[in-house]
């Protein structure tokens, strides 16, 4: 009992507002498109396949999930009765206010800044400073999971909003 005590623990301290990283599901519930926790990442499901009961035990799903922050490929393999952890996945739009070296200058809806959120690696981190560089206002949509956050798209503002 104590050590399942100490892995709560860990949970709530990483978490804000005391909202839980991720939950559980039963194997045979996740569904393609869903989100699942693979090798302590979180990931997207892009396939899953159940193989029929073997002669000792249960049915198992087969999991296929791209870790939703690198895009890395992975796979598990598990009886359809155990419970998985779930990420809890948010995405939220944020204007963009200012691109500070390697950091993204975010305003909340309310006006609270966030500046920890870095500017992503490749073609869409140039491309956001490209449209920022030539002055349009910009909304980044940032996904946050598991503690971790990143940029995955941005839009132009709409006019007059």
């Amino acid at each position: 009992m104590a050590e399942n005590d100490e892995q709560h623990e860990h949970t709530f301290e990483q978490a804000s507002a005391g909202a839980s990283l991720t939950f559980p599901m039963q194997c045979s519930a996740l569904r393609k498109n869903g989100f699942v926790v693979m090798k302590g990442r979180p990931c997207k499901i892009v396939d899953m396949s159940t193989s029929k009961t073997g002669k000792h035990g249960h049915a198992k799903v087969h999991l296929v999930g791209v870790d939703i922050f690198t895009g890395k490929k992975m796979e598990d393999l598990s009886p359809s009765t155990h419970n998985m952890d779930v990420p809890n996945v948010r995405r939220d739009e944020y204007a963009l206010v200012n691109i500070d070296e390697e950091f993204l200058n975010l305003m909340l809806p309310d006006g609270t800044p966030k500046d920890d959120v870095k500017v992503p690696e490749g073609e869409l981190g140039e491309k956001i400073q490209a449209d920022f560089d030539e002055g349009k206002e910009l909304l980044v949509t940032i996904v946050s999971a598991m503690g971790e956050e990143q940029a995955i798209s941005y839009k132009e503002a709409p006019k007059g909003a």
